[in-house]
């Protein structure tokens, strides 16, 4: 708990907007319950944000296949997108692993899938034209 209260307060003191602090920190709310909800919600719409642009880069990575004559940027985006999502599960379930199965578990592992879904969604529209 002390942890949390000096990552707010450096925030607060470096005038960092609380989006950037994670998805926990953006719920209004005051219980697990509510927090862990909204959590959720934002979770849902990265994760629709994601296949979206997800969608965009791979029309891209089809139109340059066709256009070089090659088939190399799809199946690359097809093991680029496995890989990632490996690492994201893996990376989150150890995120929740520091929380030594408290109650805040679930809501730091959703967290961390919601921070790591945000860039992702950015690389693949970087990608997509």
């Amino acid at each position: 708990m002390r942890a949390l209260a000096y990552v707010v307060v450096t925030l607060g003191s470096l005038n960092i907007p609380a989006a950037f602090a994670g998805p926990d920190m953006e719920c209004p709310g005051g219980s697990q319950i509510e927090i862990g909800n909204c959590v959720h919600a934002t979770l849902q719409a990265v994760d629709t944000a994601i296949e979206s642009a997800l969608s965009f880069a791979m029309k891209s990575a089809e139109e340059l296949d066709e256009i070089t004559g090659r088939t190399a940027a799809v199946p690359a985006l097809h093991n680029s997108q496995a890989a990632w999502e490996a690492y994201r599960k893996a990376h989150c379930d150890y995120v929740g692993s520091t929380y030594g199965g408290g109650s805040g578990t679930g809501i730091a592992i959703e967290s961390c899938l919601v921070m790591l879904g945000r860039a992702r969604m950015e690389e693949l529209l970087d990608y997509a034209g």
